[in-house]
């Protein structure tokens, strides 16, 4: 019998360069995106997907995403006095999405060693990683589709979406060959190829499933590109010994990870939203004729 997965791992202890000097003082995972950071996102789609037990890969620089988690009796108590029921429920909702853990990624070490630190929170468990500067949209069910597949092939699965053109550099690229309905089977991981070289356009898009014995297989890594402990290489090696499959989709991700997606992801949600949209969807009608 496959156990249930309800463990997440989210690395969030990054740089954020690309945002400077936005993130010379704040996480790139708390960034804004309308009215809230961007790791509150990927934290509620991980809830929906009946993740209760949440462990963030932080550093030195990151307390801030820690607080924003945990409660603050000084301003529940200030929106209180004030009658703002709403705003303090609000508020103390938060702290209670999901247990909360923390481990610090003492060097910035690549994303395989950042999975790697919660080892010891996972223990033999399954569970998924989540990247915290991208997240899916309310109704995607990509990662409870992606669990739904682990509990009934027992193995690891990854996310990938086609892209186009030289987009690939950017991502790992997955060797596959047909599975089933929106499934492939994963015969190896590329990361960030030079387009001609790419085994495929399906690029391993930030969530992943695994089996515990992923642990094993990062111990055993040496440097890889750009000097770090690449999470692709492991999973090739995993390969090895298991059976990985490949979740395929191709809408409902907003990334975050840079600054033009960033801008992207929070105009489309506005739009989107019922509250503001019609409003700001105007504005930008206007903006645009002006342009």
């Amino acid at each position: 019998m496959v156990a249930p997965v309800t463990k997440a791992v989210i690395p969030a202890a990054g740089l954020g360069t690309r945002f400077l000097p936005a993130t010379k003082a704040q996480p790139k995972e708390m960034l804004p995106v309308i009215d809230k950071p961007a790791i509150q996102y990927v934290v509620e789609e991980a809830v929906r997907a009946g993740i209760d037990d949440i462990c963030i890969v932080t550093s030195s620089s990151k307390r801030s995403l820690e607080d924003h988690f945990d409660r603050n009796f000084e301003l529940e108590h200030l929106l209180t006095s004030k009658g703002k029921d709403r705003e303090k429920d609000d508020v103390v909702a938060l702290a209670e999405l999901a247990d909360f853990h923390y481990v610090r990624q003492g060097e910035p070490l690549g994303l395989g060693h950042a999975v790697a630190t919660a080892r010891r929170h996972i223990g033999d468990s399954p569970f998924v990683v989540l990247l915290g500067d991208e997240f899916m949209a309310e109704g995607s069910g990509l990662l409870e589709g992606m669990i739904a597949t682990h509990q009934e092939h027992g193995c690891s699965v990854l996310a990938l979406m086609e892209v186009e053109g030289d987009e690939i550099a950017r991502y790992g690229s997955a060797d596959s060959e047909a599975f089933g309905d929106r499934l492939v089977k994963v015969n190896g991981v590329v990361e960030k190829p030079k387009p001609a070289e790419a085994p495929s356009n399906l690029a391993v898009m930030g969530r992943y499933v695994f089996t515990p014995q992923i642990f094993e297989h990062i111990a055993r890594l040496t440097p890889g590109a750009g000097g770090e402990l690449q999470l692709t290489d492991a999973i090739g090696t995993l390969l090895a010994e298991q059976q990985v499959l490949g979740f395929t989709f191709s809408e409902g991700r907003y990334d975050t990870g840079v600054v033009l997606d960033y801008l992207k992801v929070i105009v489309e949600m506005a739009a989107a939203r019922p509250d503001i949209g019609p409003e700001f969807s105007a504005f930008l009608k206007d903006f645009v004729a002006k342009v």
